[in-house]
């Protein structure tokens, strides 16, 4: 038995051995490449320890321009500049080819369905999720978030990321999805909190491995997808004729032609409207906080605009934000700072950057985590420095050069104005109503998300008490 088992693995190896010799002899201008010696895995336990530190360690040695062989996919990484332009207006790079076989692994969608739809549904959410229409959102978000807000009382210590966290699912998943659909009583909200941060947390490794792997994660899935079916089968019944009175998710259910697939891709909204803008609210509320300069501005702003009591329920419009744009560059900053690692396409034909050929069937991944820390677009890159930002034109919608959390050319999240609208109204409101004081040092984020916003480690309490 040891014997035969010797042979398979020596065949194996030499199988591999002989593929990357064959892809050397056919790629000779690919990029260096860290494949690693265990068989389809590749380097992906390594790299699933600390993803950027893994980056940062690969850019010294192998500079700009490098391949990382992991689960059985080569991914090529251009971490600066270079190779931006290719990565968002080349046509021989393909988003949905890079992502269909994640949507199918994490949300059940078959690739031939998720071609069907994704341009009808870009294009929907796009158009109802952009800037001159976020006044649909903005009476019911505000109302939301301060229902839950009232929840914390006069006083209290908590979790910050577990504070913003139960204020922001609850308010967003209302306004999304219909409050009179979703379960809203105190229990069932914090089941879906759980099944859903247990979603969040294990999303970008359910993506690329098979779910036998994740069992937990696999459960709170199929909850949620059950949950989420009887979600579309009332929004379909509560349908109104009018657009205006309509849900994102009705808007969702009226785009998509086959009905089957409504809870799936209702969980695919879910996750990418609430997966990144918790720990951006997060991480906006620890800078500011922790940076006291900046927070007495941001309060002397507040009580300019609503004046020093902060304890009734205000009623915030878009002007009001519009006066306090401090926050919003905050808001921003704090974007720029905790951006995900990579960003991907799949290379469908040879595409050459600087003096390296990145062959056909690669990832290749763009990093927004040091992009964003180019001296050359970013001065004092590693800073908090919210002032920057008042070199972006916001009032016509331009960000600054190189910030690419969003993506960029014709993929650009469809929804990233209002989550810049959801974040800085909860900032605003929290403020408002509270007085913060951090208890414990700022916390490093966590390097074991790659693709979403990453997640703090360490604890984070604030004390919080009504302002007088």
């Amino acid at each position: 038995m040891d014997a035969a088992l010797a042979v398979l693995l020596t065949a194996v190896l030499t199988l591999i051995i002989g593929k990357l010799v064959l892809f050397r002899l056919r790629c000779p201008n690919a990029p260096p490449c860290i494949s690693g010696w265990i068989p389809w895995f590749g380097v992906a336990f390594q790299f699933g320890k600390g993803p950027l530190e893994f980056i940062e360690q690969a850019r010294v040695k192998y500079g700009p321009v490098f391949t990382v062989f992991a689960l059985g996919h080569r991914y090529t990484f251009v971490t600066e500049e270079e190779g931006i332009e290719a990565f968002f207006m080349s046509k021989d790079v393909n988003f949905e080819q890079a992502v269909q076989q994640a949507v199918k692994h994490t949300v059940s969608i078959p690739a031939k369905v998720f071609y069907k739809n994704r341009y009808n549904l870009y294009v929907m959410l796009k158009g109802k999720m952009a800037p001159p229409n976020l006044h649909i959102f903005m009476k019911t978000l505000c109302k939301e978030l301060h229902e839950f807000v009232e929840q914390l009382g006069t006083e209290g210590t908590e979790e910050l990321h577990d504070l913003v966290r139960h204020i922001m699912y609850p308010a967003a998943v209302n306004t999304l999805f219909g409050k009179d659909i979703w379960p809203t009583s105190r229990s069932e909200i914090s089941e879906f909190e759980e099944h859903f941060q247990m979603f969040d947390e294990d999303f970008e490794y359910a993506s690329q491995m098979p779910v036998c792997f994740l069992r937990n994660w696999s459960k709170s899935r199929q909850w949620l997808l059950k949950t989420l079916e009887k979600v579309t089968s009332a929004a379909a019944r509560t349908n109104p004729s009018k657009s205006e009175s309509k849900t994102v998710l009705q808007h969702l259910l009226d785009t998509l032609p086959d009905k089957h697939f409504a809870p799936n891709y209702s969980l695919l909204l879910l996750w990418a409207s609430q997966a990144n803008a918790v720990p951006v609210a997060f991480w906006t509320l620890v800078f500011i906080i922790s940076h006291p300069d900046i927070y007495k501005k941001i309060m002397d702003d507040i009580v300019s605009v609503f004046g020093n009591a902060g304890n009734d329920k205000t009623e915030i419009s878009q002007d009001d934000l519009k006066k306090l744009p401090l926050i919003k560059w905050c808001v921003l900053e704090a974007i720029r700072l905790r951006s995900p690692g990579a960003i991907t396409k799949k290379v469908m034909n040879p595409i050459k950057i600087q003096n390296f050929t990145i062959p056909a069937g690669d990832m290749l991944m763009i990093s927004p985590y040091w992009l964003h820390r180019n001296p050359k677009y970013f001065p004092d890159p590693d800073m908090f420095k919210p002032d920057r930002w008042k070199a972006a034109n916001l009032e016509k919608n331009a960000f600054l050069d190189n910030f690419v959390p969003f993506g960029g050319g014709n993929h650009q999240c469809p929804g990233r104005w209002f989550a810049i609208m959801e974040i800085h109204l909860l900032v605003v409101l929290f403020l408002n109503k509270y007085e913060f004081i951090l208890l414990d040092t700022v916390p490093k984020e966590s390097h074991l998300h790659l693709v979403g916003t990453q997640q703090p480690t360490g604890p984070c309490r604030v004390q919080y008490k009504l302002r007088e």
